[in-house]
């Protein structure tokens, strides 16, 4: 184990929230002690040191109307063993050019120091604009994976996993989106201090870990409409009549527009192909019906507009990471627990 205590800075900024900050700095505080508390086991001691750090020394406030308060400004951390950036709370469209310079600033000087840099959710998105993740994999929330690749081309995005390691010696580690922090937290407490410290760590806050990645519960976001009228004229079009054989043909013709013409402008109004982005429909319509509905996969199927079932699976696991009874197991278990609990 390393030496004791490990050094944690934890950014804080008015557009990160308190859950993925403050979650942080309380999982890096058990371990070593709540899981040995509850069950008698002599305590390991101050395994982590987790300090907060703004800008400024004292309260920051964060967004959604909470405060936590800085024991730290950025200058005053010196050589910081792991650096924890939460997320930043905006919109796939917002820049964030201009923005965070001193915040960037020191994660590349902390990286070069041999800190370990880590990033949750849209974190993401600050650590590539720092200009460390060039050249190197990189990750984010689900809906910023496309964004991040279009602004930043030099990164090899992985929108799949919910959690990446890349760089020399592994030492920029990303989760993706939501509750993936966890993963990346307890990931962070067993490289540094052990398995077995991450693992009862685990236990006292029952974490499961985002085995699927975070595939299965990504939108796809090319479906939003576009821009452009005429492209946005056949997305309409195509959102209604996408289960009717040949649609594609469908949307060229209300578009007006020689074929290759058309297709042309809708992926670069889209990002899709129109034959992909048909397949977009149908599965959005597919995880819909899964999750609501009992029937069977072959009528599901049918009724998207695959005649071929075979088809469909693969198309379904290739797309969202998971058979399509797994993901009705899955999430359609869970509309069932939520929707019980609810009506009780």
């Amino acid at each position: 184990m390393k030496d004791r205590p490990i050094r944690v800075a934890i950014l804080a900024f008015p557009a990160s929230t308190a859950s993925i900050v403050h979650g942080l700095y309380d999982l890096f505080h058990m371990a070593g002690r709540d899981y040995e508390r509850m069950t008698g086991k002599p305590m390991a001691g101050e395994v982590f040191d987790p300090v907060i750090v703004a800008k400024e020394r004292g309260e920051v406030s964060l967004c959604n109307g909470l405060r936590t308060t800085a024991h730290a400004a950025l200058g005053e951390v010196d050589r910081p063993h792991i650096v924890c950036i939460p997320e930043v709370l905006l919109s796939p469209e917002e820049s964030l050019e201009g923005r965070f310079e001193e915040e960037k600033h020191r994660l590349v000087q902390w990286h070069r120091s041999g800190a370990l840099i880590a990033s949750a959710c849209t974190g993401g998105m600050l650590l590539a604009e720092s200009g460390l993740l060039d050249g190197n994999e990189g990750t984010t929330h689900w809906a910023f994976c496309e964004v991040m690749q279009r602004r930043h081309p030099a990164v090899k995005v992985k929108s799949k996993g919910a959690l990446v390691m890349t760089g020399e010696g592994q030492r920029l580690v990303m989760a993706g989106g939501g509750t993936s922090w966890l993963d990346l937290g307890l990931y962070l407490i067993a490289r540094t201090a052990g398995l077995e410290t991450a693992m009862n760590v685990a236990r006292v806050s029952m974490i499961e870990w985002h085995h699927d990645g975070q595939q299965p519960f990504a939108a796809t976001m090319a479906l939003r409409p576009s821009p452009d009228a005429v492209v946005a004229q056949c997305q309409t079009w195509a959102a209604q009549r996408f289960h009717e054989p040949a649609p594609v043909s469908g949307m060229v013709a209300l578009s007006g527009l020689p074929e290759r013409s058309f297709a042309r402008r809708f992926k670069q109004a889209t990002g899709l192909t129109p034959l992909a982005y048909v397949h977009a429909l149908r599965l959005e319509e597919a995880r819909r019906m899964l999750e609501g509905s009992d029937e069977p996969v072959e009528a599901i199927a049918l009724e998207v507009g695959y005649e071929d079932a075979g088809f469909f699976t693969r198309m379904f696991k290739r797309k969202v990471g998971l058979t399509p009874g797994q993901y009705r197991r899955r999430f359609g278990g869970l509309r069932k627990s939520l929707a019980g609990q609810v009506a009780n």
